[in-house]
């Protein structure tokens, strides 16, 4: 399997389910990730987000603060920051203002609506069986690839 595996996964759960406990480690985390990846896809598109809005709004919910600083932030370039801002903009999930004290910057704060999108998302992604399945525990889930990642 490889793009579409989510696909393939919802299709045929029951081949999946037949020979899934064979597969290597790193199958079955490549595969988890692009499953998840394409739930978490759908529930961000029905709400006028993408992956790098929600991680922008992540950033920005904590107060206004410099365009430049959130792309730092996000780790992404200040082009790639300037698109998905005006995304959000247009959802109306950012306001963007230009610094009264310095002209060249653009301050950007996240809206009620904006605040409000980003609590759902957090709620759906802790407690939804629909993004995840079925976690015995997420805290733990999440600690647990919070240690994968910084191991390497």
């Amino acid at each position: 399997m490889a793009a579409g595996d989510e696909r393939y996964v919802a299709r045929h759960p029951d081949a999946v389910r037949a020979d899934i406990r064979s597969w290597p480690t790193g199958r079955l985390l490549s595969v988890a990730a692009r499953v998840v990846e394409g739930r978490f896809h759908e529930f961000l598109a029905a709400r006028g987000l993408t992956h790098a809005g929600l991680i922008a709004l992540h950033h920005a919910a904590e107060g206004r603060l410099p365009q430049r600083e959130l792309a730092a932030l996000c780790r992404v370039t200040d082009q790639t920051m300037s698109r998905t801002v005006e995304h959000l903009r247009r959802s109306g999930y950012v306001v963007k203002e230009t610094d009264a004290r310095d002209r060249r910057r653009t301050l950007i704060e996240v809206t009620a609506a904006g605040l409000r999108v980003l609590a759902e998302a957090r709620r759906q992604e802790r407690d939804s069986d629909g993004l995840f399945g079925e976690l015995e525990d997420y805290a733990v889930f999440r600690e647990q690839l919070i240690r994968l990642i910084s191991a390497i």
